[in-house]
């Protein structure tokens, strides 16, 4: 256990065989108490934002989530390619390099200002993101304490929020293109007519320079581009994005936000991804039923949760094909519990109900067309 002022981190692998350092997470922890008032800060503070704020920070506002993000990025694509037969979209999935470690605090302060934050709340991140005493723990081991005045620690209950404001200025300049962000989970999207990729690659030259001069490293590795093309033509020539003479990789798929973008907007290699994983959780409710435990509640909480996620943007334009696979994993628990499940298509209209409930109480304005289309 930490005091309120040091922050102790505990470094977690990013995937199961980490090799290098590179593949940790330096998870902070922090005091109870120090949570607690994080989170009345957050919450002073989302309450203070301007309602002018940048529509397309889908990140810790009121009324957003990930899947209007993946619906808005849907919806715009959809729309464009039926404005004409020879275009196409061009998507940038961004990845910077320890984003939330290289917040500067005095750039930071100046955006908060700049969006009307009170003069005492800005000193007051000022100084909890400056002059950090922190040391690292692994296992019983602990290091030395070091200061350090740069970044928001990851865990902390401020850092998302903080991360979110310091890139509220990152927005498109042009009309044929939007950046669309959820906290550090960016994208570039180009909507490209007659094969005129310009503004496409102007922007994100610009957004090249917004990270320089924001201190943010773009990480090129991991950086991924995905064209959706659906003209029968012969085979396009598209122009490479690079990021200082490096050329970042195109792929046919890509995960945002949890779910699969297939470069035919099909929703197969993301439903297979969903019944895999699924499957392999149904060995643990098998055990829970051998030991008498409530497995109900046990496949609700991690594997219809799995089969659920952001099913309003994939399950309406998913094959029955995909549907019934992942419904056999439905039946597969019900037989393990002997209970009856819901079906996924109840709980798609059920969400879809709510959503619909929440466009017209308080209708976000990128989103209501997303959902209607």
């Amino acid at each position: 256990m930490t005091d309120g002022s040091t922050i102790v981190l505990v470094p977690v692998p990013k995937k199961p065989r980490p090799s290098d350092l590179n593949d940790y997470r330096p998870v902070a922890l922090t005091s109870v108490m120090m949570k607690c008032f994080e989170k009345l800060v957050r919450d002073f503070i989302t309450s203070s934002l301007p309602a002018s704020m940048d529509p397309l920070q889908f990140a810790y506002r009121h009324n957003h989530s990930t899947d209007d993000a993946i619906a808005h990025l849907l919806h715009t694509t959809l729309t464009h390619l039926d404005k004409g037969r020879g275009n196409y979209v061009k998507m940038l999935f961004v990845d910077y390099s320890s984003a939330f470690n290289t917040i500067t605090p005095s750039l930071l302060t100046t955006k908060l200002e700049d969006l009307g934050l009170h003069t005492s709340m800005c000193d007051w991140i000022s100084n909890f993101l400056t002059d950090r005493p922190q040391s690292v723990r692994v296992g019983n081991c602990a290091s030395s304490t070091l200061t350090l005045s740069t970044g928001a620690p990851q865990g902390c209950v401020l850092s998302p929020l903080l991360y979110s404001l310091y890139t509220y200025d990152c927005t498109a300049t042009s009309s044929s293109t939007i950046i669309v962000k959820f906290a550090d989970d960016t994208f570039v999207m180009g909507l490209i007519s007659d094969n005129h990729e310009r503004a496409y690659l102007e922007e994100i030259k610009h957004l090249e320079n917004w990270c320089q001069e924001n201190n943010l490293l773009l990480n090129v590795s991991k950086t991924k581009e995905l064209i959706v093309d659906c003209t029968k033509k012969q085979e396009r020539h598209y122009q490479p994005v690079r990021f200082s003479g490096t050329t970042v990789e195109r792929v046919d798929s890509f995960r945002y936000l949890g779910v699969h973008i297939s470069q035919d907007l099909s929703w197969s290699r993301h439903t297979n991804s969903l019944a895999k994983k699924a499957h392999q959780r149904l060995y643990h409710l098998r055990r829970l039923r051998d030991f008498r435990l409530p497995s109900k509640s046990f496949y609700t909480c991690t594997i219809e949760s799995i089969l659920t996620g952001n099913i309003t943007v994939w399950f309406g334009n998913s094959t029955k094909q995909d549907r019934q696979a992942l419904q056999r994993v439905v039946r597969s628990a019900e037989r393990i519990t002997h209970t009856e499940l819901p079906d996924l298509q109840t709980i798609y209209y059920k969400w879809c109900q709510t959503k619909a409930r929440r466009i017209v109480n308080d209708p976000p304005i990128p989103t209501i067309d997303s959902f209607l289309c």
